[in-house]
């Protein structure tokens, strides 16, 4: 490296003095044309013309070596090949003028000294250059000259050779010279290039080290800072000395405000029996205890606190970790709540089977009242209102299961239009009541979505009530249907929204809005802003729960003061809308045999009385072993089984298996109390369900659409 280094720059320097000696020179050869003109004036003109060809070769080489030329080898040949050209002219000269004897033999002295002392030639070349100059010089002469004059002769080749001899020696120490000081220079540059790299590397280190003091001290500094629970250093006589800023947020204050207060002036005064909870920490105790501090305003907040005993800078202190209670306390009382709630519906579940057969026997006899002809009008009136109650009572129980998940959940191809459309009109006369007025705006063009109709009325339902809760002095409900194509931008719209079409659902109000600190928990199970006892906090949650079920979302757009607008997302439904036919009349008569088997014995006189008032064979046992037994001995004559599911001894599902190893082509309809359409329970085999409380029409009806199925059919309903 260090021998690279000194001849690049030998050669740079031989480049600079090269192209300067060329200019120089040119310009001297001309000058020297004066001292030719004295010395022989007769060879004045053609001596002349001697130096300005050389002068122009000159030139020439400058050109090349500065603009065209830039191999080092080549470089050096034209200060050679220009050292010849001044050379030759010089001897062209003496030998125009005096021969052996020419005074112009100078002009060889002073071309070697100029070329040893200008360029930078190496030792090597530089002996070749000055041997090529006294050639050119004596080697002419021998050959057209008689040396007359021996002792001029050789007394200026004395001088000739004496000169290039001091030149050259002088060339050699200057090279030498010019060695040591660029390898000098070169060693000054590679210290200087370590000193350099090592300050560089002492400077990174040192910042390297100090980012990471300060990446540490912030890491640490962030922790405590940014931690979720109040944090509080507290020193042996209970001064807080530092804290974050979640404990000033605890408290209402800000952090600075709480460094060097008491932590007791905190403290309730329920309290007051702790008072020693600071020693006990510093004597080694962990403790952890729930209490109450007062907050900046006076009211007061419940707070787990967990204490230990940390050394810092060789003294104890105390580190206190400060959580707020008060969320996990309220999440308690809501658990309770939920089981409280779970609990009911177990109950409702258990009794709705009772209750339906109750209503069954209410109904159906107030029916078979309502159609004798031995009651006058208000007999009649009257049994009108018993058959009105007992099916709103039905009504009631339907909803009970549906509270007690007992309910049935049918995803089909609907109309949202219709169903919003049914909601309205349902909920105006009461919405009118409350000085509320309802805007409905539907696209008529919307796809058929997905879903259950029952539950997306639910759903409608319990926000327009919602709505106009939120506006106590009345206003304005809007709801409106609308298409979206969202094939690129759903997650825009929200991240679970999946690309497609959506029928969008838009219920908003002119009311108070929602604050946003609680507008995150609205769909919270049991979050209600209604005082306690006016709502269960269920109706959000159970509306989006039902808008997830459906494969949508719910979004809301609230603002203090201006109202709200809950948007519902529903995928539009691959399949089309089920073409409704017009029921044709039926007839209900008949004169098959039917087996009834109800443990209930209203129910069972209410079926035995209708069907044989229609000319059917009835059979009926309220006990379904005898069921069994008879149905082996006439298995023959029966064409049709009507049998309730839950009963003691045997169930319905059991004595549709026996029935149907018996006979498999009879014909069985099932009734409960339950849903039971959708239940994993039920016998694939059985041709129809009844649901009770069920009118004698709907019984006749159903008995003789079995009687007249072919095969076997899909259940009926």
């Amino acid at each position: 490296m260090k021998k690279e280094y000194i001849e690049s720059n030998i050669q740079t320097l031989f480049n600079t003095w090269s192209n300067i000696a060329l200019l120089v020179g040119a310009l001297f050869i001309i000058s020297l044309g004066v001292l030719d003109y004295f010395a022989t004036p007769a060879n004045f003109g053609i001596f002349l013309f001697y130096r300005i060809i050389t002068a122009v070769c000159f030139l020439i080489l400058w050109f090349l070596k500065t603009r065209v030329i830039k191999s080092n080898t080549l470089q050096i040949a034209m200060v050679i090949i220009a050292s010849t050209v001044v050379s030759c002219m010089v001897a062209l000269m003496i030998a125009k003028f005096g021969g052996h004897q020419s005074p112009y033999f100078a002009g060889m002295i002073i071309t070697a000294t100029f070329v040893m002392g200008f360029i930078p030639f190496n030792l090597k070349t530089s002996i070749f250059v000055s041997c090529l100059i006294y050639g050119i010089y004596v080697v002419p002469i021998f050959y057209y000259d008689d040396i007359s004059n021996k002792a001029y002769f050789i007394s200026a080749n004395g001088f000739i050779i004496s000169i290039i001899f001091i030149a050259l020696l002088t060339r050699y120490l200057s090279q030498q010279r010019l060695n040591n000081e660029l390898g000098l220079q070169y060693d000054l540059e590679q210290q200087k290039h370590k000193l350099e790299t090592y300050s560089t590397q002492l400077e990174e280190l040192v910042a390297e080290r100090t980012r990471d003091l300060t990446i540490s001290e912030q890491r640490y500094r962030a922790l405590f800072d940014n931690a979720n629970d109040g944090i509080a250093v507290i020193d042996k006589d209970g001064i807080i000395v530092n804290a974050n800023r979640r404990f000033g947020e605890l408290h209402g204050f800000e952090r600075n405000a709480l460094i060097g207060t008491n932590i007791r002036l905190l403290e309730t005064e329920t309290q007051d029996n702790k008072k020693g909870w600071v020693g006990r920490v510093f004597e080694g105790e962990v403790l952890v205890v729930e209490t109450e501090h007062y907050k900046k305003d006076g009211s007061r907040i419940l707070l787990e606190v967990s204490s230990k005993a940390i050394d810092i800078g060789g003294q104890l202190y105390i580190q206190s970790f400060h959580r707020d209670f008060t969320e996990k306390k309220r999440l308690q009382d809501q658990l309770f709540q939920s089981q409280k709630m779970e609990s009911i519906g177990v109950l409702a579940g258990g009794i709705a089977h009772d209750f339906n057969n109750i209503l069954s026997a209410i109904l159906g006899h107030a029916e078979l009242l309502h159609e004798s002809s031995n009651l006058d009008e208000t007999g009649k009136r009257r049994a009108r209102t018993i058959e009105n109650s007992a099916r709103r009572a039905g009504t009631m129980i339907t909803k009970l299961l549906s509270f007690a998940r007992e309910g049935s959940f049918e995803i089909v191809p609907l109309n949202l239009n219709t169903i919003v459309k049914d909601t309205v009109e349902l909920l105006e006369r009461t919405m009118v009541k409350r000085n509320v007025t309802i805007t409905a705006l539907y696209d008529e063009s919307i796809p058929p979505v997905s879903g259950d109709g029952n539950h997306l009325e639910q759903v409608i339902m319990n926000l327009m009530v919602n709505a106009a809760d939120a506006m106590s002095e009345g206003g304005t409900i809007t709801v409106t249907t609308t298409l979206e194509d969202l094939q690129k931008g759903a997650a825009h719209v929200h991240p679970l929204l999946n690309p497609g079409r959506y029928v969008i659902l838009n219920v908003s109000d002119t009311g108070t809005g929602i604050p946003d600190e609680i507008k995150n928990n609205i769909f919270d199970p049991f979050f209600t802003t209604k005082k306690h006892g006016k709502g269960t906090g269920l109706g959000l949650a159970m509306v989006y729960g039902i808008v997830k079920e459906h494969k949508g979302v719910i979004l809301v757009k609230t603002r203090v003061g201006e109202g709200t607008a809950f948007e519902i997302y529903l995928p539009v439904s691959r399949g089309a809308l089920p073409i409704v036919e017009k029921p044709r009349p039926t007839p209900i008569t008949g004169r098959e045999k039917i087996l009834v088997v109800e443990d209930e014995s209203d129910v069972l006189s209410f079926m035995k009385e209708v069907l044989e008032s229609q000319g059917y064979q009835v059979l009926a046992t309220d006990n379904p072993v005898y069921a069994q037994e008879t149905y082996q001995k006439i298995a023959d004559e029966i064409s049709l089984v009507i049998t309730d599911v839950v009963m003691p001894l045997v169930t319905g599902w059991e004595l549709t298996k026996h029935f149907k190893l018996v006979k498999p082509s009879v014909k069985i309809i099932a009734i409960s109390g339950y849903d039971i359409f959708h239940s994993e329970k039920a016998d694939k085999e059985v041709d129809a369900y009844i649901k009770k409380p069920f009118t004698a029409i709907y019984l006749l009806s159903v008995v003789r659409r079995v009687l007249d199925s072919a095969g076997s059919a899909a259940p009926l309903k």
